[in-house]
């Protein structure tokens, strides 16, 4: 990790984190969809051979019932029971956000409402392989299933003996997954953008993933909606001289054991912060297993940004719009009102982003590369449609005749007008 570096080249590359390395993927994970598209299971069976290394049949795509009782059997109740804990908190979260139907007369005779509808299908992509994520499984399917989701559909990568890691089917089934098919990376973005024979097409594709995976994502939403094109994690760390530097580098590399292009960076007032954290992450990557990992991804996108005043900090939180925004300050709830752009904030000591990537209930499905700016994480609402309903008597029609009818001329519309004049005088 390395001190504040003020020249231009250093600042584009802190900003940018790993937007380059998606954008050189693109042509690639371009002929792959290319090819799901026309080809279907036949592609993405010889993608899943090529890349994971296993051969299936299209028989073999879906995962069957069996599999999810031998998953059940297969782990302890002590994972299991957490699994559901955190489902409870997810699905009670998301359940607060569920907006409400309404009607408005703004004049007599003049209705105006809000309908809620769900989207028919859904797809969510889950990283699998080596790892397993059921945290992802619960947090991007459980949000559609309270919006009221008719079909969920899942794809993961297999193992290299044709399963699907135990926890991950869980979670699945917890959630209320409809489908689960063994596919990954940009195939499987493909196959649910596209459809085929066994896998559905659907309406939208929700979930993280690595680079591949967010570059199939960016294709593919010209004809599937996406909940956004989610790269790396990263977290950005907002601390002044009373924070903890052994709390700090503890979640600086909780951060970036994710991935070899994760983000973790602080910004803090206090140099005698800033060169503590820096010994202190040392000393905890030596204790952990995913060492490597860490380390490179400390080395690559890791920072430690030394200002002279909070206003600073603020500012660069700001203009960094982080996934993960930590604000470990004397007073972090006077912080709160001048953040304007962060995926998901957390407040104080005791409140590491990797509570919320787990146990709290908001989804952890967040945007990332400064996308925070502009939008925010998986929300019921990215599964619902907001349909606008009018119902409107003949008085009513009467009283509002008038807006119609000048602004119709305005815009030369002349059938508008006449739909309502002869409306009136029949």
């Amino acid at each position: 990790m390395k001190l504040w570096n003020r020249s231009d080249a250093f600042k584009r590359k802190l900003f940018r984190r790993s937007e380059a390395e998606i954008n050189g993927v693109l042509p690639e994970v371009r002929k792959i969809i290319s090819e799901i598209k026309n080809r279907g299971e036949i592609a993405l069976l010889n993608y899943t051979e090529k890349f994971d290394g296993v051969k299936m049949g299209r028989d073999q795509l879906r995962v069957k019932e069996e599999e999810k009782q031998k998953a059940f059997k297969s782990l302890r109740d002590e994972y299991i029971n957490p699994m559901k804990k955190a489902a409870e908190a997810i699905e009670k979260y998301h359940k607060r956000q569920l907006p409400d139907e309404w009607t408005i007369e703004p004049e007599t005779g003049v209705k105006a409402g809000q309908a809620l509808r769900p989207l028919n299908s859904v797809g969510v992509y889950v990283p699998g392989g080596n790892a397993q994520y059921p945290s992802s499984v619960l947090m991007s399917a459980i949000p559609a299933k309270v919006a009221g989701v008719e079909k969920i559909v899942m794809c993961t990568p297999p193992n290299s003996d044709q399963s699907v890691n135990a926890a991950t089917l869980i979670a699945a089934d917890i959630a209320g997954v409809d489908e689960i098919y063994k596919a990954g990376g940009a195939q499987a973005i493909g196959i649910m953008a596209n459809g085929g024979k066994t896998v559905p097409k659907v309406d939208k594709i929700v979930g993280p993933g690595n680079i591949y995976v967010a570059a199939a994502k960016k294709i593919v939403s010209t004809n599937v909606d996406i909940d956004f094109v989610a790269g790396p994690s990263e977290v950005l760390i907002l601390a002044d001289s009373q924070a903890d530097p052994r709390k700090i580098a503890l979640d600086l590399v909780a951060q970036a054991e994710h991935d070899t292009y994760a983000a973790s960076v602080l910004v803090t007032t206090s140099e005698k912060v800033a060169r503590a954290v820096q010994e202190e992450v040392k000393d905890v990557l030596d204790d952990i297993p995913r060492k490597r990992t860490a380390s490179r991804a400390l080395h690559e996108y890791g920072n430690i940004i030394l200002v002279r005043r909070k206003q600073e900090a603020i500012d660069f939180a700001n203009t960094y719009a982080p996934e993960h925004l930590q604000i470990m300050t004397k007073d972090p709830e006077k912080i709160l009102d001048k953040i304007k752009n962060a995926g998901a904030i957390f407040l104080g000591p005791y409140s590491p982003s990797s509570a919320g990537d787990f146990a709290v209930g908001p989804s952890h499905v967040l945007p990332t590369g400064g996308l925070a700016r502009r939008t925010d994480g998986l929300t019921v609402y990215d599964f619902l449609k907001l349909t606008s309903v009018q119902n409107i008597t003949k008085e009513g029609l009467e009283k509002i005749s008038e807006v119609i009818e000048k602004m119709s001329e305005l815009e030369g519309l002349s059938a508008h007008s006449k739909s309502i004049r002869e409306r009136l005088e029949g």
